[in-house]
């Protein structure tokens, strides 16, 4: 079954390769979706996949890149988008 979540990770999260790690961690569990950093500092991410890749993918984000410190991570589930990749915004 496919699932789709909409992420926002706070803390020391630009800056440190993190929305580079996380398409990496991305593509190595089939996941599609987007990565971006947001004004506030903070990093937006959508990914959709299979329920148990989006489960690993979540508890990933909380812990992010080796030069990354995230304080927070809000998760909110949402319907597929229909992503054929995983793409860093910029």
């Amino acid at each position: 079954m496919t699932e789709a979540i909409e992420a926002r990770v706070y803390g020391k999260v630009q800056g440190v390769w993190f929305r580079k790690h996380t398409k990496m961690q991305a593509d190595r569990l089939g996941l599609t979706g987007i990565v971006r950093n947001e004004p506030d500092g903070s990093v937006y991410v959508e990914a959709e996949g299979p329920e148990e890749q989006i489960r690993i993918f979540k508890d990933w984000l909380h812990q992010g890149s080796p030069l990354s410190r995230v304080e927070r991570v809000d998760f909110r589930r949402t319907g597929p988008k229909g992503y054929k990749s995983f793409e860093i915004i910029r």
